[in-house]
């Protein structure tokens, strides 16, 4: 039977980005499983969620702990009985990242443990009966407070949520954002630059607040946000800058690809300005997603815009775009990493149709130029202020 620690150092990252400075585990997942232990091995079966799993290390290590303790019990008593045997998955999971299912999955069949775990949206299917909450803290406030609203208003009233995190990202903030849905918050002893935060007691519930939904100017319309979905309903500077050249962006295109949707503005923006255009927006996030649809719908573009959950639009045909648009992110979770633009950038040019373009925003000091001119084709910069640098690539014709 293999320990908790073999099942966490066994662990991968893949397929989302792998480096040497990248890791599948950290010390704050070790301190939630140590923390919660002992509630781990009160719960009866189906009655532990885990929410925010990066690539497995809580569903998997809380597996672990509960078949050592049940090979406990069948030492002890002579054997499980048929009962025990045919229970459902122990571990109900919501991982907003599809790059954290998809490792997941791939981590649990590895470890021979596939089905020790179900996936769920964050609801009730996820949270209903749920005395055990493991939660990986969000980067975002808003995605924390619609998580504990979630977990308050369909989990166990006797639930206990242990939250945890690296410290540089947690902040007071937090336990008052839990302290909203919670009646009981409790910050525990730091361990590696890493703290749990216990919160029980769930407090009465009123209609939830999410999604949240703005007026935008830039689009003319409403923007749309689930709580773990980037930058809310606020447009980032970033895509802010890029939609000021959207007029110029392939102006026959017909088919169109907003790559790393977020809550879908830019692809809003262009069914918008375009009537005949098809728009696909694409993002590995489900609050994004959920985002992006729902602010396609507000604008009355839903009909031309189609929005899918996936990896660096990997499901994508080749040669099936004349347009890509792409904002793409210049960190992998915490770390400050170029892995995912550039595999952003790689499946680009796959995408694109000879003569296509793709239009791309970043951080100036990034210079991606010469990468994306690599990936896809001749790179021009067409914009560039104090932050952000703006360039189109025109993919060239495959060579045989």
């Amino acid at each position: 039977m293999d320990s908790v620690d073999d099942v966490l150092t066994r662990l991968r990252r893949y397929p989302d980005v792998e480096a040497v400075n990248l890791y599948a585990v950290d010390a704050a997942d070790r301190l939630i499983l140590d923390t919660a232990a002992d509630a781990i091995a009160a719960a009866g079966s189906g009655e532990i969620a885990v929410i925010g799993d990066a690539y497995g290390a809580l569903t998997l290590g809380v597996d672990a702990m509960r078949a050592s303790q049940q090979d406990a019990t069948s030492q002890r008593t002579g054997g499980l009985s048929p009962t025990d045997l045919a229970r459902p998955p122990r571990v109900r999971v919501h991982q907003d990242l599809l790059t954290g299912e998809l490792a997941l999955a791939a981590n649990a069949r590895e470890l021979g443990r596939d089905g020790s775990y179900a996936s769920h949206d964050l609801g009730p299917e996820l949270l209903t009966g749920a005395k055990v909450v493991l939660l990986r803290m969000p980067r975002m406030l808003a995605g924390l407070a619609e998580i504990a609203d979630a977990i308050a208003r369909y989990a166990s009233p006797d639930v206990v949520v242990f939250a945890g995190g690296r410290d540089k990202y947690l902040t007071p903030t937090m336990n008052d954002v839990l302290a909203q849905s919670f009646s009981h918050v409790q910050a525990g002893r730091g361990r590696q630059k890493s703290r749990v935060i216990v919160a029980s007691s769930p407090l009465p519930v009123a209609d939830s607040q999410f999604p949240v939904s703005e007026r935008l100017a830039e689009i003319d319309g409403d923007v749309v946000a689930y709580g773990a979905a980037f930058s809310g309903a606020r447009l980032d500077i970033g895509t802010r800058f890029l939609l000021e050249h959207l007029d110029r962006m392939a102006p026959d295109a017909a088919e169109a690809i907003d790559l790393g949707c977020g809550t879908g503005i830019l692809a809003t923006a262009l069914a918008k300005s375009r009537p005949g255009i098809q728009v696909i927006g694409t993002d590995q996030s489900a609050a994004a997603v959920a985002s992006a649809r729902a602010t396609a719908e507000a604008n009355g573009v839903g009909d031309r815009v189609r929005v899918v959950r996936d990896d660096a639009m990997s499901s994508a045909a080749d040669s099936s775009a004349d347009l890509v648009l792409c904002n793409p992110p210049f960190h992998v979770g915490a770390a400050v990493h170029t892995g995912s633009a550039i595999k952003m950038f790689a499946q680009a040019g796959r995408v694109l149709r000879p003569g296509g373009e793709l239009w791309t925003v970043y951080n100036s000091h990034l210079n991606y130029r010469g990468i994306v001119a690599q990936l896809v084709g001749p790179t021009d910069v067409i914009g560039r202020n104090k932050k952000f640098t703006v360039t189109r690539s025109v993919r060239e014709p495959r060579s045989r």
